[in-house]
């Protein structure tokens, strides 16, 4: 069986001594020491946000605390501890917005950061912008495993990092803002926007929106690190275990967490369905198309040569980042040429990505639509085939019910169980 090593995500940090930038005149002090006048701490959970004031604050569930602590000296700096938490923060916001507009291009986001504990969290750097609902996270949290129990460092994020072409930072009113997840404990210190970087210091290297669809690497969000890898390779292992024992694969899916449900509440469903039709699996649940990527090219399809492959992803991609359709669309047809390369006899039933959101105007649904309208084309019919079924998901005005989806996303047994049977007619034309 292959062996693969966990690859960290790229970045470069700055030595431990803080530098201003030539324009100092424009540069934003947004703590140092205390918050920008004017501007308040927050902490939060997915229950409540709470104000930080005085030296402590703690969440009433205990899951959260931030409190004061001492880098250079004392009160000078932030200690930031969350635990058992899906998704927790610690944000500067004001209702008196900053027009950072023309510090996007050039500018950095400069801060001195101690990783005490992150072991089984994750941490992200993110800034609102407009439209409505516009925020942007630039993931760090491989750079800041790799900077646990090393003191302080001093790290330079490019603002460009954190802005998109259609995004409008004249009005922004959480310029700063820590976002985690899991358990760590995190200290900040002298956190500036400064006009340009200066000179002589390495940037944080952060991953291409344009192009991180079509950029294959594993997933390395924070809940996936310890599982994700060994799945894959268990799944190259199963994968042989079949060859060697002289079966076979006729039926493939692939995709994320929805394709993974096969295993857990569609089990009974694929048991009825698939189990006689030597049908296998390979979806990994938070999978984006980039992901899908990676594991094509390390051996995922190897031992194998299915009559069918029916694929579905692109969920993540609109969940996690609120991609542009373009985007995944790119990032979807480049997993089409894997395929075609890595199993050129098989024949493909792309899938429409899946509805989400409980109302059709809802802005992931929106999303999601947008990559199907431009998938669609993908299909010649003769290899790549196409198929939208999500009519049977929704009612007649376009409702996602939950006791279809309960969580507006994943299906349960009743949901595959419509899978299954909306996918038949295409399965009995393809597997001729």
């Amino acid at each position: 069986m292959k062996k693969f090593h966990q690859l960290s995500g790229m970045f470069l940090l700055a030595g431990a001594i803080f530098s201003t930038s030539a324009s100092a005149a424009s540069d934003i002090s947004l703590y140092k020491n205390k918050p920008l006048n004017g501007w308040q701490l927050f902490i939060e959970n997915p229950e409540q946000q709470q104000k930080f004031t005085g030296t402590t604050a703690v969440t009433p569930k205990g899951d959260v605390q931030l409190q004061v602590g001492a880098k250079d000296k004392a009160a000078d700096a932030l200690i930031f501890n969350w635990k058992d938490s899906w998704r927790a923060g610690m944000t500067l916001e004001s209702g008196k917005p900053l027009n950072l507009a023309a510090m996007m291009k050039t500018g950095v986001l400069a801060l001195d950061i101690k990783i005490n504990e992150l072991e089984k969290g994750g941490v992200s750097f993110k800034m609102e912008c407009k439209p409505e609902n516009c925020d942007r996270v630039v993931p760090f949290t491989m750079a800041a495993r790799e900077l646990r129990g090393k003191g302080w460092s001093t790290v330079y994020v490019p603002l460009s990092c954190f802005a998109q072409e259609q995004d409008d930072f004249s009005t922004t009113t959480m310029p700063f803002a820590l976002e985690v997840g899991g358990k760590g404990e995190v200290a900040v210190a002298n956190v500036q926007l400064l006009a340009k970087a200066p000179k002589k210091v390495a940037l944080y290297e952060c991953p291409n929106y344009k192009t991180a669809s079509v950029t294959p690497g594993m997933l390395n969000e924070w809940w996936s690190i310890d599982w994700w890898l060994p799945r894959h390779e268990q799944k190259l292992a199963d994968a042989k275990a079949i060859a060697v024992s002289g079966g076979k694969i006729d039926l493939l899916f692939i995709g994320d967490s929805i394709t993974q449900g096969w295993e857990k509440e569609g089990a009974p469903v694929w048991q009825k369905h698939y189990a006689e039709r030597n049908a296998f699996a390979i979806g990994f649940g938070g999978d984006r198309t980039e992901n899908v990527l990676w594991r094509l090219q390390h051996g995922a399809v190897e031992n194998m040569a299915p009559k069918l492959v029916v694929m579905m992803i692109g969920t993540n991609n609109t969940g996690h980042r609120h991609e542009n359709p373009a985007y995944t669309a790119a990032g979807i047809k480049k997993i089409l040429g894997e395929l075609h390369q890595r199993l050129p006899e098989s024949k493909v039933l792309l899938l429409a990505i899946f509805p989400r959101d409980e109302n059709p105007d809802g802005s992931l649904r929106q999303i999601n639509n947008g990559v199907n309208a431009i998938i669609k084309d993908y299909a010649d019919n003769k290899r790549v085939f196409f198929a939208d079924i999500n009519s049977v998901f929704l009612t007649k005005d376009g409702v996602l019910p939950k006791d279809i989806m309960p969580d507006l996303l994943h299906p349960n047994e009743k949901g595959y169980n419509l899978w299954a049977e909306a996918l038949e007619p295409h399965l009995q034309k393809l597997l001729k």
